[in-house]
């Protein structure tokens, strides 16, 4: 799990039009409707086939915690596909994102400047060029750092330079520490 990746994913669930299943064997059923089987939803949760069978007939109602999760996490991943990406292009083209984090930031200056690191709590509206690149590298399956730069690069220019108003010799915006990390489209 990675805090970037599951925040942007938390960011486009708040834009479905349904709750997702709840109980066990309607998730189960929901997944073995959409992998067509349930051997290849028994592979994917890694237990065994009769498992499946038995969460679909609902005579397994109460699955383990670790199966739970796993169970939940497969079912938002699938769940409203078409919601999932209208979401996503609205926020790359018209709407943008918000961050709203508290985070060490701090940034690399000439000499002379108060550069230091220090713990801020920031909500910033990112313009959607930087939805579009946190989307795409979140697609294409970028790691955590990376998401962290893209969004680092996104604070530099809106908040830090304020779209290149203040701070143009700013070179580098270190976004460290992360202690609360969400998204809003």
């Amino acid at each position: 799990m990675s805090l970037f990746g599951d925040g942007l994913d938390a960011a486009v669930q708040k834009a479905f039009t349904r709750p997702a299943p709840k109980s066990a064997g309607a998730q189960m059923r929901y997944l073995v409707k959409q992998l067509k089987g349930t051997k290849a939803v028994a592979q994917m949760l890694r237990v065994s086939q009769r498992t499946v069978e038995r969460y679909v007939k609902d005579q397994i109602k109460k699955p383990r915690p670790e199966l739970a999760a796993r169970l939940e996490h497969e079912v938002k991943k699938r769940w409203q596909p078409q919601i999932r990406a209208k979401a996503r292009q609205k926020a790359a083209t018209t709407g943008g994102i918000v961050i709203d984090t508290r985070a060490r930031m701090g940034y690399a200056a000439p000499i002379g400047s108060t550069d230091e690191s220090r713990l801020r709590h920031l909500t910033v509206a990112l313009p959607p060029t930087y939805a579009a690149r946190l989307f795409d590298a979140q697609e294409q399956g970028a790691s955590d750092a990376r998401l962290q730069e893209i969004a680092a690069e996104g604070l530099k220019e809106v908040y830090f330079q304020d779209g290149g108003r203040r701070a143009g010799s700013l070179d580098e915006v270190r976004f460290t520490d992360v202690e609360h990390l969400e998204f809003d489209l």
